[in-house]
Protein backbone atom coordinates (compact mmCIF):
# COMPACT_ATOMS: atom_id res chain seq x y z
CA UNK A 1 0.00 0.00 0.00
CA UNK A 2 1.69 3.40 -1.36
CA UNK A 3 1.57 6.15 1.65
CA UNK A 4 0.77 9.96 0.82
CA UNK A 5 3.24 12.52 0.88
CA UNK A 6 1.41 14.19 3.67
CA UNK A 7 1.49 11.01 5.90
CA UNK A 8 5.48 10.80 4.81
CA UNK A 9 6.00 14.37 6.19
CA UNK A 10 3.95 13.14 9.07
CA UNK A 11 5.77 10.57 9.88
CA UNK A 12 8.91 11.84 9.39
CA UNK A 13 8.28 14.65 11.79
CA UNK A 14 7.43 12.55 14.44
CA UNK A 15 10.66 10.49 14.21
CA UNK A 16 12.52 13.66 14.03
CA UNK A 17 11.25 14.53 17.21
CA UNK A 18 11.59 11.70 19.10
CA UNK A 19 15.20 11.14 18.02
CA UNK A 20 16.15 14.74 18.79
CA UNK A 21 15.14 14.07 22.19
CA UNK A 22 16.59 10.58 22.47
CA UNK A 23 19.83 12.21 21.27
CA UNK A 24 20.13 14.97 23.24
CA UNK A 25 19.04 13.25 25.86
CA UNK A 26 21.83 10.55 25.80
CA UNK A 27 24.15 12.80 24.34
CA UNK A 28 24.03 14.96 27.34
CA UNK A 29 24.15 12.14 29.77
CA UNK A 30 27.55 10.63 27.88
CA UNK A 31 29.10 13.71 28.16
CA UNK A 32 28.76 13.77 31.88
CA UNK A 33 29.73 10.28 32.17
CA UNK A 34 32.99 10.16 30.10
CA UNK A 35 34.05 13.46 32.17
CA UNK A 36 33.31 11.95 35.57
CA UNK A 37 35.03 8.80 34.24
CA UNK A 38 38.57 10.76 33.49
CA UNK A 39 37.93 12.62 36.90
CA UNK A 40 37.53 9.71 38.50
CA UNK A 41 40.32 8.02 36.91
CA UNK A 42 42.72 11.07 37.73
CA UNK A 43 41.58 10.79 41.52
CA UNK A 44 41.70 6.74 41.94
CA UNK A 45 46.09 6.66 40.05
CA UNK A 46 46.46 9.88 42.41
CA UNK A 47 45.19 7.81 45.62
CA UNK A 48 45.86 4.41 44.56
CA UNK A 49 44.69 3.25 47.76
CA UNK A 50 41.13 3.91 47.36
CA UNK A 51 41.39 0.39 45.28
CA UNK A 52 41.27 -0.75 48.74
CA UNK A 53 37.52 0.12 49.15
CA UNK A 54 36.33 -2.14 45.94
CA UNK A 55 34.57 -4.84 47.79
CA UNK A 56 32.82 -2.83 49.88
CA UNK A 57 31.86 -0.53 46.31
CA UNK A 58 30.72 -3.90 44.72
CA UNK A 59 28.97 -5.04 47.72
CA UNK A 60 26.94 -1.36 48.31
CA UNK A 61 26.31 -1.49 44.28
CA UNK A 62 25.13 -5.10 44.34
CA UNK A 63 22.61 -4.33 47.36
CA UNK A 64 21.08 -1.05 45.41
CA UNK A 65 20.36 -3.48 42.54
CA UNK A 66 18.89 -6.15 44.58
CA UNK A 67 16.59 -3.90 46.89
CA UNK A 68 15.79 -1.17 44.04
CA UNK A 69 17.31 -2.41 41.08
CA UNK A 70 14.22 -5.02 39.69
CA UNK A 71 14.88 -5.93 36.28
CA UNK A 72 17.79 -3.41 35.45
CA UNK A 73 20.19 -5.59 36.96
CA UNK A 74 19.84 -7.11 33.35
CA UNK A 75 21.92 -4.36 32.17
CA UNK A 76 22.45 -4.54 28.16
CA UNK A 77 20.41 -7.67 27.90
CA UNK A 78 17.18 -6.15 29.07
CA UNK A 79 17.62 -3.39 26.60
CA UNK A 80 18.65 -6.03 23.79
CA UNK A 81 16.00 -8.52 24.74
CA UNK A 82 13.48 -5.24 24.51
CA UNK A 83 14.72 -3.74 21.18
CA UNK A 84 13.99 -8.09 19.50
CA UNK A 85 10.40 -7.68 21.03
CA UNK A 86 10.32 -8.56 24.70
CA UNK A 87 7.57 -6.82 26.94
CA UNK A 88 9.77 -6.20 29.80
CA UNK A 89 9.20 -2.57 30.86
CA UNK A 90 12.82 -0.57 31.49
CA UNK A 91 12.61 1.62 34.25
CA UNK A 92 14.08 5.27 34.54
CA UNK A 93 16.53 4.07 37.51
CA UNK A 94 18.56 2.23 35.19
CA UNK A 95 19.88 5.39 34.56
CA UNK A 96 21.30 6.21 37.98
CA UNK A 97 22.28 2.82 38.72
CA UNK A 98 24.42 2.28 35.97
CA UNK A 99 25.74 5.74 35.64
CA UNK A 100 26.90 6.18 39.27
CA UNK A 101 27.51 2.42 39.77
CA UNK A 102 29.86 2.50 37.10
CA UNK A 103 31.68 5.82 37.92
CA UNK A 104 32.10 4.33 41.42
CA UNK A 105 33.74 0.83 40.29
CA UNK A 106 36.21 2.94 37.88
CA UNK A 107 36.96 5.20 41.07
CA UNK A 108 37.96 1.99 42.86
CA UNK A 109 39.42 0.46 40.20
CA UNK A 110 36.87 -2.36 39.01
CA UNK A 111 37.99 -3.62 35.57
CA UNK A 112 35.47 -2.86 33.34
CA UNK A 113 34.64 -0.64 30.33
CA UNK A 114 31.84 1.94 29.63
CA UNK A 115 29.62 1.32 26.45
CA UNK A 116 27.58 -0.92 28.65
CA UNK A 117 26.57 2.01 30.95
CA UNK A 118 25.56 4.30 27.58
CA UNK A 119 23.56 1.56 26.34
CA UNK A 120 21.75 1.25 29.16
CA UNK A 121 21.33 4.75 29.71
CA UNK A 122 20.29 5.14 25.86
CA UNK A 123 17.75 2.09 26.33
CA UNK A 124 16.26 3.84 29.29
CA UNK A 125 15.95 7.37 27.96
CA UNK A 126 13.91 5.82 24.66
CA UNK A 127 11.65 4.42 26.95
CA UNK A 128 11.63 7.50 29.17
CA UNK A 129 10.95 9.29 25.75
CA UNK A 130 8.09 6.52 24.48
CA UNK A 131 6.02 6.67 27.70
CA UNK A 132 5.92 10.32 27.07
CA UNK A 133 5.17 10.08 23.77
CA UNK A 134 2.35 8.19 24.14
CA UNK A 135 0.54 11.11 25.50
CA UNK A 136 0.01 13.05 22.80
CA UNK A 137 0.90 10.40 19.97
CA UNK A 138 0.38 6.45 19.16
CA UNK A 139 3.38 4.42 19.07
CA UNK A 140 2.63 0.73 17.47
CA UNK A 141 5.02 -2.21 19.62
CA UNK A 142 7.24 -2.21 16.82
CA UNK A 143 8.16 1.31 16.63
CA UNK A 144 8.96 1.45 20.49
CA UNK A 145 11.51 -1.63 19.79
CA UNK A 146 12.98 1.30 16.77
CA UNK A 147 12.91 3.49 19.56
CA UNK A 148 14.96 1.37 21.81
CA UNK A 149 17.22 0.72 19.25
CA UNK A 150 17.65 4.25 18.79
CA UNK A 151 18.78 4.31 22.20
CA UNK A 152 21.45 1.86 21.57
CA UNK A 153 22.81 3.74 18.77
CA UNK A 154 22.94 6.53 20.78
CA UNK A 155 24.54 5.44 23.58
CA UNK A 156 27.11 3.66 21.42
CA UNK A 157 27.91 6.47 19.13
CA UNK A 158 27.95 9.27 21.51
CA UNK A 159 30.71 7.02 23.87
CA UNK A 160 33.33 6.20 20.80
CA UNK A 161 32.16 9.44 18.48
CA UNK A 162 31.28 6.77 15.87
CA UNK A 163 27.43 7.71 14.33
CA UNK A 164 27.75 5.28 11.55
CA UNK A 165 29.48 2.31 13.77
CA UNK A 166 26.58 2.86 16.86
CA UNK A 167 23.70 3.33 13.86
CA UNK A 168 24.82 0.18 12.63
CA UNK A 169 25.80 -1.47 16.35
CA UNK A 170 22.29 -0.97 17.22
CA UNK A 171 20.73 -3.31 14.36
CA UNK A 172 23.48 -5.75 13.94
CA UNK A 173 23.74 -6.70 18.06
CA UNK A 174 20.21 -7.85 18.13
CA UNK A 175 19.97 -10.92 16.35
CA UNK A 176 22.68 -13.22 14.22
CA UNK A 177 21.89 -12.95 10.40
CA UNK A 178 19.55 -10.36 10.72
CA UNK A 179 19.57 -6.33 10.41
CA UNK A 180 16.68 -4.23 11.38
CA UNK A 181 16.65 -2.19 8.47
CA UNK A 182 13.61 -0.92 9.24
CA UNK A 183 15.42 1.17 12.08
CA UNK A 184 17.83 2.42 9.91
CA UNK A 185 16.95 6.57 9.16
CA UNK A 186 15.82 6.71 13.23
CA UNK A 187 18.72 5.00 14.20
CA UNK A 188 20.92 7.19 12.19
CA UNK A 189 19.68 10.32 13.36
CA UNK A 190 19.78 9.06 16.64
CA UNK A 191 23.41 8.52 16.37
CA UNK A 192 24.35 11.77 14.69
CA UNK A 193 22.22 13.89 17.37
CA UNK A 194 23.66 12.11 20.76
CA UNK A 195 27.24 12.26 19.25
CA UNK A 196 27.34 15.91 18.23
CA UNK A 197 25.83 16.82 21.38
CA UNK A 198 28.03 14.80 23.45
CA UNK A 199 31.34 16.57 21.34
CA UNK A 200 29.92 19.86 21.82
CA UNK A 201 30.00 19.57 25.43
CA UNK A 202 33.46 19.00 25.76
CA UNK A 203 34.41 15.43 25.12
CA UNK A 204 36.36 15.27 22.25
CA UNK A 205 36.91 12.29 19.90
CA UNK A 206 39.59 9.17 20.38
CA UNK A 207 41.93 10.13 17.72
CA UNK A 208 44.25 6.58 17.43
CA UNK A 209 47.19 6.40 14.72
CA UNK A 210 46.25 5.92 11.31
CA UNK A 211 48.23 2.30 10.29
CA UNK A 212 50.58 1.94 7.19
CA UNK A 213 49.27 -0.78 4.83
CA UNK A 214 52.12 -2.89 3.28
CA UNK A 215 51.30 -4.25 -0.15
CA UNK A 216 49.73 -7.53 0.25
CA UNK A 217 51.34 -10.86 -0.81
CA UNK A 218 50.05 -14.51 -0.26
CA UNK A 219 51.96 -14.94 2.35
CA UNK A 220 50.91 -12.03 4.38
CA UNK A 221 47.17 -12.83 3.65
CA UNK A 222 47.61 -16.28 5.23
CA UNK A 223 49.33 -14.96 8.20
CA UNK A 224 46.96 -11.93 8.88
CA UNK A 225 43.94 -14.77 8.42
CA UNK A 226 46.00 -16.66 11.45
CA UNK A 227 46.13 -13.48 13.11
CA UNK A 228 42.37 -13.07 13.05
CA UNK A 229 42.12 -16.85 14.07
CA UNK A 230 43.85 -15.83 17.90
CA UNK A 231 41.95 -12.66 17.50
CA UNK A 232 38.33 -15.02 17.26
CA UNK A 233 39.74 -17.16 19.98
CA UNK A 234 40.97 -14.95 22.26
CA UNK A 235 37.07 -13.33 22.34
CA UNK A 236 35.74 -16.69 22.65
CA UNK A 237 37.69 -17.20 25.98
CA UNK A 238 36.88 -13.37 26.53
CA UNK A 239 33.25 -14.32 26.24
CA UNK A 240 32.79 -17.93 27.88
CA UNK A 241 35.46 -16.80 30.70
CA UNK A 242 33.22 -14.01 32.39
CA UNK A 243 30.19 -16.67 31.96
CA UNK A 244 32.21 -19.65 33.51
CA UNK A 245 33.28 -17.23 36.52
CA UNK A 246 30.00 -16.38 36.93
CA UNK A 247 28.60 -19.70 37.28
CA UNK A 248 31.69 -20.31 39.83
CA UNK A 249 30.88 -18.04 42.14
CA UNK A 250 27.02 -18.82 41.96
CA UNK A 251 28.06 -22.20 42.79
CA UNK A 252 29.82 -21.22 45.67
CA UNK A 253 27.95 -18.54 47.38
CA UNK A 254 24.30 -19.89 45.37
CA UNK A 255 22.22 -17.59 47.67
CA UNK A 256 23.96 -14.34 48.81
CA UNK A 257 24.82 -11.66 46.02
CA UNK A 258 26.10 -8.95 47.68
CA UNK A 259 28.56 -11.40 49.60
CA UNK A 260 29.20 -13.28 46.02
CA UNK A 261 30.57 -9.73 44.83
CA UNK A 262 32.40 -8.76 47.64
CA UNK A 263 34.34 -11.91 47.18
CA UNK A 264 34.85 -11.15 43.79
CA UNK A 265 35.98 -7.76 43.97
CA UNK A 266 38.31 -9.03 46.70
CA UNK A 267 39.84 -11.44 44.14
CA UNK A 268 40.50 -8.40 42.10
CA UNK A 269 42.98 -6.77 44.94
CA UNK A 270 44.64 -10.11 45.10
CA UNK A 271 45.56 -10.27 41.72
CA UNK A 272 46.78 -6.49 42.20
CA UNK A 273 49.07 -8.10 45.26
CA UNK A 274 49.88 -11.02 43.54
CA UNK A 275 50.83 -9.54 40.14
CA UNK A 276 52.03 -6.24 41.40
CA UNK A 277 50.69 -4.22 39.10
CA UNK A 278 47.64 -1.81 39.05
CA UNK A 279 48.50 -1.46 35.05
CA UNK A 280 44.98 -3.35 34.83
CA UNK A 281 42.77 -1.76 36.94
CA UNK A 282 39.83 0.89 35.48
CA UNK A 283 39.72 1.65 31.77
CA UNK A 284 43.57 0.94 31.54
CA UNK A 285 43.68 2.91 28.42
CA UNK A 286 47.84 3.27 28.34
CA UNK A 287 47.50 -0.15 27.40
CA UNK A 288 46.59 1.24 23.72
CA UNK A 289 49.04 3.63 23.34
CA UNK A 290 51.14 1.57 24.39
CA UNK A 291 50.38 -1.38 21.87
CA UNK A 292 50.37 1.18 19.03
CA UNK A 293 53.89 2.50 20.19
CA UNK A 294 55.11 -1.04 20.54
CA UNK A 295 55.84 -0.28 24.36
CA UNK A 296 52.97 -3.27 25.59
CA UNK A 297 54.45 -6.20 27.64
CA UNK A 298 53.85 -9.36 26.43
CA UNK A 299 51.14 -10.82 28.02
CA UNK A 300 49.51 -7.30 28.53
CA UNK A 301 46.45 -9.12 26.73
CA UNK A 302 46.56 -11.79 28.63
CA UNK A 303 46.41 -10.12 32.09
CA UNK A 304 43.33 -7.53 31.07
CA UNK A 305 41.21 -10.13 30.35
CA UNK A 306 41.90 -11.85 33.29
CA UNK A 307 41.26 -8.72 35.26
CA UNK A 308 38.20 -7.28 33.39
CA UNK A 309 36.96 -11.58 33.20
CA UNK A 310 36.99 -11.58 36.98
CA UNK A 311 35.68 -8.35 37.65
CA UNK A 312 32.22 -9.20 35.16
CA UNK A 313 32.09 -12.47 36.30
CA UNK A 314 32.71 -10.75 40.02
CA UNK A 315 29.80 -8.88 39.77
CA UNK A 316 31.51 -5.18 39.30
CA UNK A 317 29.25 -2.43 36.96
CA UNK A 318 30.39 -1.79 33.59
CA UNK A 319 31.17 -2.28 29.60
CA UNK A 320 33.28 -4.96 27.71
CA UNK A 321 34.16 -3.27 24.59
CA UNK A 322 36.73 -0.77 26.05
CA UNK A 323 38.59 -3.93 27.66
CA UNK A 324 38.01 -6.09 24.19
CA UNK A 325 39.93 -2.92 22.34
CA UNK A 326 43.18 -2.99 25.05
CA UNK A 327 43.35 -6.89 24.32
CA UNK A 328 42.77 -6.75 20.71
CA UNK A 329 45.45 -3.89 20.34
CA UNK A 330 48.02 -5.61 22.66
CA UNK A 331 47.36 -9.20 21.45
CA UNK A 332 47.81 -7.73 17.98
CA UNK A 333 51.35 -5.72 18.72
CA UNK A 334 52.93 -8.84 20.42
CA UNK A 335 51.88 -10.99 17.50
CA UNK A 336 53.43 -8.62 15.60
CA UNK A 337 56.69 -8.10 17.49
CA UNK A 338 56.59 -12.39 17.70
CA UNK A 339 56.63 -13.01 14.10
CA UNK A 340 57.87 -10.23 12.07
CA UNK A 341 54.61 -8.97 10.84
CA UNK A 342 53.75 -4.92 9.98
CA UNK A 343 53.23 -3.56 13.32
CA UNK A 344 50.41 -0.75 13.28
CA UNK A 345 48.27 -3.20 10.88
CA UNK A 346 48.28 -6.49 12.98
CA UNK A 347 47.69 -3.81 16.37
CA UNK A 348 45.03 -1.89 14.59
CA UNK A 349 43.68 -5.36 12.78
CA UNK A 350 43.75 -6.78 16.81
CA UNK A 351 41.84 -3.59 17.80
CA UNK A 352 38.77 -4.52 15.98
CA UNK A 353 39.26 -8.70 15.28
CA UNK A 354 38.68 -9.54 19.08
CA UNK A 355 35.51 -6.74 19.43
CA UNK A 356 34.39 -9.03 16.29
CA UNK A 357 34.27 -11.75 17.87
CA UNK A 358 32.90 -10.79 20.74
CA UNK A 359 30.15 -9.08 19.92
CA UNK A 360 29.24 -10.99 16.89
CA UNK A 361 28.87 -7.73 14.49
CA UNK A 362 31.53 -7.67 11.84
CA UNK A 363 29.73 -5.76 9.80
CA UNK A 364 29.87 -2.83 12.97
CA UNK A 365 33.12 -3.60 13.42
CA UNK A 366 34.47 -3.27 9.82
CA UNK A 367 32.48 0.72 10.11
CA UNK A 368 34.30 1.38 13.30
CA UNK A 369 37.45 0.35 12.46
CA UNK A 370 36.92 2.58 8.84
CA UNK A 371 35.78 5.71 11.15
CA UNK A 372 38.56 5.06 13.82
CA UNK A 373 41.40 4.39 11.41
CA UNK A 374 40.14 5.38 7.98
CA UNK A 375 39.34 3.51 4.14
CA UNK A 376 42.88 2.46 3.31
CA UNK A 377 42.29 -0.41 5.78
CA UNK A 378 39.19 -1.56 4.86
CA UNK A 379 39.87 -5.13 2.92
CA UNK A 380 42.06 -6.43 5.32
CA UNK A 381 40.08 -5.19 8.59
CA UNK A 382 36.68 -7.51 6.92
CA UNK A 383 38.73 -10.27 6.36
CA UNK A 384 40.03 -10.48 9.77
CA UNK A 385 36.61 -9.26 11.39
CA UNK A 386 34.99 -12.47 9.12
CA UNK A 387 37.26 -14.33 10.04
CA UNK A 388 37.44 -13.66 13.75
CA UNK A 389 33.49 -13.65 14.13
CA UNK A 390 33.29 -17.18 12.70
CA UNK A 391 36.11 -18.88 14.80
CA UNK A 392 34.51 -17.22 18.20
CA UNK A 393 31.98 -19.76 17.55
CA UNK A 394 28.19 -19.70 19.28
CA UNK A 395 29.48 -17.54 22.17
CA UNK A 396 29.08 -13.63 22.54
CA UNK A 397 28.71 -11.13 25.86
CA UNK A 398 25.47 -10.18 25.50
CA UNK A 399 23.46 -13.11 26.35
CA UNK A 400 19.94 -11.04 24.91
CA UNK A 401 21.15 -11.08 21.27
CA UNK A 402 19.21 -13.59 19.31
CA UNK A 403 21.07 -16.82 18.15
CA UNK A 404 18.92 -18.90 16.61
CA UNK A 405 19.79 -18.81 13.19
CA UNK A 406 23.59 -19.21 13.88
CA UNK A 407 26.85 -18.03 12.00
CA UNK A 408 27.12 -20.82 9.23
CA UNK A 409 23.19 -20.81 7.84
CA UNK A 410 23.11 -19.24 3.90
CA UNK A 411 19.67 -19.43 3.88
Amino acid sequence: MSTSPFQQVKTLIKWGILCLAVGLGIGGLAAFFLQALTFVTDIRTTHIWLIMGLPICGAVLTYLYQVYGANSIKGNNLIIERANGSNEAIYLRMIPLSLFGTILTHLFGGSVGREGTAVQMGGAVAAAVGKTAKRVITLTDKEKEILIICGISGGFSSVFGTPLAGTFFSMDVLALGKIRTEALIPSFLTALVATHTTQFLGVAKPVYPVPVIPSFTWTLIIQVGLCAVVFGLVSRLFSQGIVWIKHMYQRLIPTRPVLRTFVGSSIILLFVVVFQTTRYLGLSLPLVSDAFSGDQRPLDFLMKLIFTTFSLGGGLQGGEVTPLFEIGATLGSSLSQLFHLPHSLITTLGFIGVFAGATNTPITCFILGIELFGSPIAIPLLYVCLISYLVSGDTCIYRGQNRKLGKMRFR
